[in-house]
């Protein structure tokens, strides 16, 4: 092939690639009828979070305690949800986000912070900053949380690239669960040891929102919103690393740079929403999947649909767990627990072991 050739059929690949991201062939219109449906559930969501608790509240309650008024029980009531609310929506759309890049970035439709292990590295960072160091500023969390969540991340895409076909899906998951499992069982052995912290610790592993104020929630803001941003900004570059590395190599995509800031960006989102939530599963793992099947393939739409659907997943959660077990409550990390392990078997079957 002489080097016209094979520049015609260079350029001829690269058209067929940029034809190739819009190509699940969902309108605007479509997209746009879908984001007003999701946006109203939202808006339903979070006016039945405030509303719906262990305490009923009469309606002028609630308007009193929006209005920051806090002179009954019933206002009072009230007046915790509100920060508890805002928490499972922040949360929520992190963990979501986070999936969904993690989903491009390894190309596995079974990769999710809590299955790739990147929760647990934040989670038995904070409990090892706890243990042996005595952090108990907010901000310490955070940063302690963040540094696990990458030192875990880096581990698992380390080990799982070793060998033939270097990072494949089925290793990626495989080393993920291990070291998931690993990291969970160094967390037990370092809280049995301290039982004066124990119940506190045990508490937050099991992943929730409730306890959430506005001034705990103000240190973890600055780091959501650089890793939302950061995110928002790696959806072009997820479009061409679906295509595969030579393409998107082909398309003037630095892929190890790509990559390595998608991920930088998932760490900050799993980091800060562990260290201020506890590890809550599954999220990451339903909502990039459920979003596809509404709009597409696309990140640039992918990604914050995912924000929106599990903004609304862990708030739909959260009520649930409110009143399945009144007068008491379940935290949501046991109610996604239920909703996605059946799921993560699901997509296991849908997708063959094999085929992975």
């Amino acid at each position: 092939m002489t080097g016209r050739s094979a520049s015609l059929a260079m350029n001829a690949n690269v058209t067929r690639a940029r034809a190739v991201v819009p190509a699940a062939h969902v309108s605007t219109q479509r997209r746009s009828l879908w984001l007003v449906v999701l946006l109203a559930v939202l808006a339903l969501l979070v006016a039945g979070s405030i509303a719906i608790g262990t305490r009923d509240v009469a309606l002028e309650d609630i308007w009193l305690a929006l209005s920051g008024q806090v002179d009954s029980i019933g206002q009072a009531a009230v007046s915790v949800r509100i920060p508890r609310t805002l928490l499972a929506v922040l949360a929520g759309a992190s963990l979501a986000v986070a999936g969904t890049i993690m989903q491009g970035v390894t190309r596995n439709p079974l990769a999710d912070p809590g299955i790739l292990g990147v929760n647990m590295g934040a989670s038995l960072a904070v409990v090892v900053g706890v243990v042996w160091f005595n952090i108990d500023s907010a901000q310490a969390f955070i940063w302690v949380a963040i540094g696990g969540a990458a030192c875990s991340a880096v581990f698992v895409y380390t080990i799982g690239s070793l060998g033939r076909g270097g990072a494949t899906p089925l290793k990626l998951a495989l080393a993920g669960a291990a070291t998931s499992i690993a990291l969970s069982s160094l967390v037990i052995a370092f809280v049995l040891g301290r039982n004066d912290i124990a119940g506190g610790l045990r508490s937050w592993q099991i992943g929730g929102v409730g306890g959430a104020t506005f001034e705990r929630m103000e240190h973890v803001l600055p780091f959501l919103a650089v890793g939302f941003a950061i995110s928002l900004l790696s959806a072009r570059k997820l479009n061409a690393l679906a295509l595969g590395d030579e393409m998107a190599a082909g398309l003037g995509e630095r892929v190890a740079w790509a990559r390595a800031a998608a991920a930088f960006g998932t760490v900050l989102l799993c980091g800060a929403t562990t260290a201020i939530c506890g590890p809550i599963g599954f999220v990451g793992l339903v909502v990039p999947h459920l979003c596809r099947l509404l709009i597409g393939i696309d990140h640039r739409w992918l990604l914050p649909f995912s924000a929106i659907t599990g903004a609304c997943l862990l708030l739909l959660a959260d009520i649930v767990g409110r009143i399945i077990a009144r007068p008491s409550e379940l935290d949501v990390g046991i109610v996604t627990a239920f909703v996605g392990a059946p799921f993560f078997i699901w997509i296991v079957r849908r997708q063959r072991v094999r085929d992975l």
